[in-house]
């Protein structure tokens, strides 16, 4: 079957899906073998109730070629803004852009309360998508910090992954029956861990986001060049080191973060760079920009 011919019969499966409820989302299929163009949205309610909130969003990702966008979500049943997300989640998908609900955690390694209200979260976002089987949400995106504790600082103490993987793995759980992807946020801490420990990390969810920050700044006299060469030697550096020793199937693909503190008016070519830099790598998933945020309120 030619490529028309598979596209025509991805979009006839979406439909007959969709007319019979079962939540299937076409771009979802139509991005599986696209590289990743990621983007963090914080504050969700403050930019959606802004005038014309979505379609600004939706006006920077296609400015910006994203094609998928991680909506910072809260459990206060507050219908108005179920609304809008419902308004914002079909619109990106009429754009081809997927949207993981971005939900966040800094004891949800701990098993008991702390992961049962992560838990109950993913299952508010499963009954959003049962109340809104037109404007689903495609997966779960994971911002779990149990290194901010201050129990779990200091360099090589990994104390925490266990229970972290635990809560990986209870997540993509309880995602999997609502059809739910899960991606989650990882410091290059974690890629630092023995060959055990890696095993045991990218095993229990598809899809990573390492957040590569701070090797550069604005201000630090580096030519652009200078920027783009660190950006490289260190993309390619930390996925060879997540990788090493490991042969297993179905690991973990990584996609890697950078933020606009890091690089400024920058940051779009240096996000150009990692595809440039990492294409050829299997396990090189694509790029996300932290965040939308910090282009609103830019001066």
């Amino acid at each position: 079957m030619n490529k028309r011919g598979r596209v025509a019969r991805i979009l006839i499966i979406g439909v007959v899906l969709g007319v019979l409820g079962l939540g299937f989302s076409v771009s979802a299929i139509a991005q599986d073998n696209t590289p990743t163009h990621g983007l963090w949205v914080w504050k969700t309610p403050s930019v959606l109730e802004a005038p014309q909130g979505a379609e600004k969003l939706l006006r920077f990702c296609q400015s910006e070629d994203i094609n998928e966008v991680y909506v910072s979500v809260s459990s206060h049943g507050d219908r108005a803004v179920e609304g809008l997300l419902a308004h914002l989640v079909g619109l990106l998908h009429r754009s081809n852009i997927r949207v993981e609900a971005l939900l966040s955690s800094t004891d949800a390694d701990e098993p008991g309360e702390h992961r049962q209200k992560l838990l109950g979260h993913v299952r508010e976002i499963a009954q959003f998508n049962q109340r809104h089987a037109a404007e689903r949400f495609d997966g779960i995106h994971l911002d779990i910090e149990p290194q901010q504790r201050p129990e779990n600082k200091g360099p090589g103490n990994l104390r925490f992954l266990p229970g972290l993987v635990d809560a990986y793995r209870a997540v993509r759980s309880e995602a999997a029956h609502a059809q739910l992807t899960v991606n989650a946020d990882i410091q290059n801490k974690l890629l630092k861990g023995d060959v055990a420990q890696r095993k045991m990390l990218l095993s229990s969810l598809s899809r990573f986001t390492l957040m590569l920050y701070e090797l550069s700044s604005p201000k630090d006299g580096e030519t652009v060049e200078g920027k783009a060469e660190k950006l490289r030697t260190a993309s390619r550096k930390f996925l060879a080191m997540a990788y090493e020793g490991l042969d297993e199937p179905n690991l973990a693909k990584m996609v890697i973060g950078l933020r606009t503190p890091d690089y400024g008016a920058l940051l779009p070519r240096m996000l150009k760079t990692l595809d440039d830099a990492n294409r050829a790598n299997s396990h090189y998933q694509g790029w996300a920009r932290h965040s939308y945020n910090d282009s609103i309120e830019a001066p």
